[in-house]
């Protein structure tokens, strides 16, 4: 159905065809280039990962979409320093849940020759947090006056 909004979009015409989706919110900004680089490795040993997957015949495990709006509120609201929910539906360390992403994808990281840059990248962000979690420290710590810096210093460092 057409509409005259500038905002409606028709449904892209697939027919019975199903296809796989790979879908990447967009995350706090990154505010060194090491951790934009990890994020990318991560996406594309993903795509990979489901291409490869896909041609082998993998079958989609089922999952409810409430569930995954839960898994997802959960991940929005306590981010990496708390615990996720992991592909079985268990609360477990956010650590935990990102090593075992990194086993399922790591002969996609592996291929790409991103395994051996990524690896010490999730490792730092376990220790350092992410973005976002630096620049609540440091707000608490320092002040806003402080935030700006911490943003400027990663841009201009990476």
């Amino acid at each position: 159905m057409r509409s005259s909004s500038p905002l409606a979009m028709d449904p892209l015409p697939l027919g019975a065809h199903r296809i796989r989706v790979l879908e990447v919110r967009c995350c706090d900004v990154q505010l060194e280039a090491d951790d934009a680089v990890m994020l990318v490795g991560f996406v594309r040993g993903l795509a990979a990962t489901g291409i490869a997957e896909e041609k082998a015949g993998v079958a989609l495990a089922p999952c409810r979409p409430e569930f995954l709006q839960a898994a997802t509120w959960h991940a929005a609201r306590h981010g990496m320093s708390s615990t996720l929910v992991d592909p079985a539906g268990r609360l477990r360390s956010s650590g935990d849940v990102l090593y075992a992403l990194m086993r399922h994808i790591g002969p996609a990281l592996e291929e790409n020759g991103d395994y051996r840059e990524v690896t010490p990248l999730v490792h730092r962000l376990l220790q350092r947090g992410t973005s976002a979690d630096r620049q609540r420290r440091t707000l608490a710590e320092a002040g806003l006056p402080a935030v700006g810096a911490l943003i400027t210093a990663g841009a201009s460092t990476g």
